[in-house]
């Protein structure tokens, strides 16, 4: 019923059919996205950074589907090799299925990924403090809140403070 699976260009014009039907539901949980964002030439941009991203070992952006239907993307992002081995963990699910368990079983099958095939040993995430339902979404995944950072990113135009949470691999 649900699935994840690497983005590719070939999703650019579904992908933007997604973008802009839950463009208001999104708007308060994302940065403020400029016109190109919401065109099929912006988002085959973004797709052809995914795949760089993906070969260079440096991200790794999936498509959530439901049902065969594109529900939502869930990416890791700025991975780190070396001594970190971590990730962070990014997700959005369309407002048709929110509520659903769709993206407690994308983060669910992307920590799949992130410990076994990519070899992590850390995935971090972080939420609008007010984002509750996303905070329950990692937290039924294993994830624990290790902090408050004040300020942390900019989200639907301003700087707003963030619940941080993290999940360790197993050893």
């Amino acid at each position: 019923m649900i699935s994840i699976r690497p983005a590719a260009v070939a999703d650019a014009a579904r992908l933007t059919e997604a973008y802009r039907s839950n463009r208001q539901f999104l708007a308060p949980w994302v940065p403020t996205r400029d016109e190109a964002f919401f065109t099929v030439e912006g988002q085959r941009e973004r797709l052809e950074r995914a795949e760089r991203d993906r070969r260079d070992g440096t991200g790794y952006s999936c498509v959530i589907e439901y049902e065969g239907q594109l529900a939502g993307t869930i990416t890791l992002s700025a991975i780190e090799r070396g001594v970190a081995q971590t990730a962070h963990l990014g997700y959005w699910v369309a407002e048709e299925v929110n509520g659903r368990g769709v993206a407690t079983q994308a983060v669910s099958r992307i920590l799949d990924v992130a410990f076994g095939e990519l070899g992590l040993h850390r995935v971090q995430a972080a939420t609008l403090v007010r984002n509750t339902g996303s905070q329950r979404v990692l937290e039924r995944n294993g994830f624990e809140v290790i902090g408050l950072a004040r300020s942390y990113l900019k989200i639907a135009g301003e700087w707003q403070d963030h619940r941080l949470f993290q999940r360790i691999g197993a050893p």
